[in-house]
């Protein structure tokens, strides 16, 4: 019989949050972004107080050979124990919510704004509920739990315990209604130690041995976990370096909260809300040339991916080479001169964006041309300019991104001079931009409902690239783009150059037909509302009358419009305005290179 790669610790709360707090379980610090809504954590406390079972905590026994004076300082205490002897790594979520919701400690959420988990306790109801300021004003209510047991462990219960009934009885007494009678103040403080009798709930504890693989790990995670989330080398990762190097996880975890806010000196951008991910694949490339996180994952632990075997040296250096990397990735110069190439081939907000991993790996193939090339500046943005382009409008990275990038820095590790860095690049490009794709695959790309495909925002981007100026208008599309040009109300709209009520009238009725995304362009709001859903053949005569034949003939050119559209059938309007879009996205394209 084989031996068992796990085992099943006996844990109660209460030992389980000390052990946390003193270091000897590593926990990934309350810096990182908290996902759970409160009404989940209340959720959770309802099940604990009632009995029901609340899942595994899944624990991974830390492998020995890490430097203790680089282990991160995780939990709300200083810690007893260098080195933990487990990592959580399943119930992070839940072992975060427990130690904020008792002890009042605040995490931060997804924007990274730090806020407290405040839940509200009826001791007379045995009822949880998600903090207001109602539970406030009612002193029924304990407004959060926290402060129940920071009295009970300041040895101030019986003293709390009087003030809660004193104002129930002034409440109960200003409201007409009887004071509370000696059997309910024995109930009061019955559920009162039953709220703190949480701290003695028995949690299922799984802690996994050493001996196991990443691999291993993972597979265990999913064979027990019922929702069957697969456990990634991202949270691998994470974890580690939260609690051997927590320097560096802050350090990301600052980079990203830093790009939410508005504020000079700071990762801040339009184009995308970072992710301690982002920053992670990003150093990985430019560090091991590896888009796999599974590798990097095993190199940071210090594994010869040739042998299969573990040495301390190879994983120094291996943390010494990320660590030298992830300093170029957060060096504010690098991003910010990156994502002014994102602007100048007209991908101003982050609205535009329908791949985040394409600004990852773009990043990371700016900084290796940058620093492992030493490609001139100029070259080396006018290449990168090209392939943002090429790779947000073609979707290059919408499927299996890490199998593409893979081969891309496999290619890359024979490439051996600048010229040729830039001779391969310019390659991938010239392979996907070919006059088949202009003439066949991107007019295709745009037979689609909605405005939020690729081929789209390229077309919009090209528009800005272009310099042209709103349907109808004179003011360049670019202007409505800039962040903050707009009031309480949008200053622009997407209009249906065919109106969907009068497609109605002739019959089509489809959403799927009538939201084609040929039949979108952008109007100024006032426009907008002028030509409502009048028939193309009427707001046409209007605005060829106001602007003279002229000028409206060189705004229907300009937003890619055919001449005479409003005598067209709705189809053949839909054709012929595919091609004018993807003839436009290749003008741009020329301007750009």
């Amino acid at each position: 019989m084989s031996q068992q790669l796990f085992k099943n610790v006996p844990y109660d709360l209460r030992t389980l949050l000390n052990d946390v707090n003193i270091g000897r379980i590593g926990l990934p610090d309350l810096q990182r972004p908290f996902v759970w809504k409160d009404n989940k954590v209340r959720e959770l406390l309802d099940s604990m107080i009632k009995g029901f079972p609340i899942g595994y905590i899944m624990l991974w026994e830390s492998p020995q050979f890490y430097d203790s004076n680089k282990s991160g300082h995780i939990g709300i205490d200083a810690k007893k124990i260098d080195v933990p002897k487990s990592l959580v790594i399943d119930g992070q979520q839940r072992l975060t919510a427990l130690i904020a919701a008792i002890y009042g400690i605040q995490v931060k959420d997804k924007d990274y704004k730090e806020r407290n988990i405040r839940i509200s306790y009826n001791p007379i109801k045995v009822k949880f509920e998600v903090w207001t300021q109602a539970y406030d004003r009612d002193p029924e209510w304990i407004s959060q739990i926290s402060d129940v047991f920071m009295a009970d462990l300041n040895h101030a219960l019986p003293s709390f315990r009087k003030k809660y009934i004193k104002e129930v009885n002034a409440s109960r007494e200003k409201n007409g209604l009887d004071e509370l009678n000696d059997q309910e103040e024995e109930l009061i403080e019955s559920n009162l130690n039953r709220l703190l009798e949480l701290l003695t709930y028995n949690l299922p504890v799984m802690e996994i041995s050493e001996r196991a693989s990443e691999e291993d790990v993972s597979d265990i995670f999913v064979r027990v976990n019922s929702g069957g989330a697969q456990l990634t080398e991202k949270n691998f990762i994470e974890t580690l370096l939260a609690v051997y190097d927590n320097d560096i996880f802050k350090k990301i975890n600052k980079f990203c909260e830093d790009s939410h806010t508005t504020k000079n000196g700071t990762s801040y951008n339009n184009i995308i809300i970072l992710e301690p991910s982002f920053v992670l694949r990003t150093t990985i490339a430019l560090a091991y040339k590896r888009a796999r996180l599974k590798y990097a994952y095993m190199l940071m632990r210090g594994k010869d991916l040739k042998t299969g075997e573990f040495a301390v040296n190879i994983r120094e250096d291996n943390l010494k080479l990320f660590r030298e990397k992830l300093d170029i990735v957060m060096d504010l110069n690098n991003w910010h001169s990156f994502l002014n190439l994102y602007a100048q081939v007209g991908y101003l907000s982050k609205s535009q964006i329908s791949s985040n991993i394409a600004v990852v790996y773009s990043y990371a193939l700016y900084l290796i041309g940058k620093y492992d090339y030493k490609v001139k500046s100029l070259e080396l943005q006018s290449v990168i300019k090209k392939w943002i382009f090429m790779t947000t409008i073609t979707a290059f990275f919408s499927s299996s991104a890490e199998t593409t990038v893979e081969k891309i820095l496999a290619d890359l590790r024979e490439v051996k001079s600048d010229k040729d860095f830039v001779n391969y690049l310019n390659s991938q490009i010239n392979n996907k931009f070919t006059d088949d794709f202009f003439n066949v695959t991107l007019p295709d790309l745009f037979k689609t409902s909605g405005n939020q495909s690729p081929a789209w925002f390229g077309f919009v981007a090209s528009l800005i690239v272009l310099d042209v100026p709103i349907l109808f208008g004179t003011t360049t599309l670019a202007h409505f783009f800039i962040p903050g040009i707009n009031g309480t109300k949008k200053a622009t709209d997407k209009h249906h150059i065919f109106p969907k009520n009068y497609l109605a009238k002739q019959g089509i009725t489809d959403d799927r037909t009538r939201n084609q995304t040929a039949n979108f362009t952008y109007l100024d709001y006032q426009t907008n509302i002028d030509i409502g859903d009048d028939a193309p053949i009427e707001y046409v005569s209007r605005y060829k009358e106001k602007l003279g034949e002229h000028a409206y003939n060189l705004t229907l050119s300009q937003n890619a419009i055919p001449i005479g559209f409003e005598n067209m059938s709705y189809e053949e309007f839909l054709e012929k305005r595919r091609q004018l879009m993807s003839d436009t996205i290749k003008e741009a394209f020329k301007k750009i290179s």
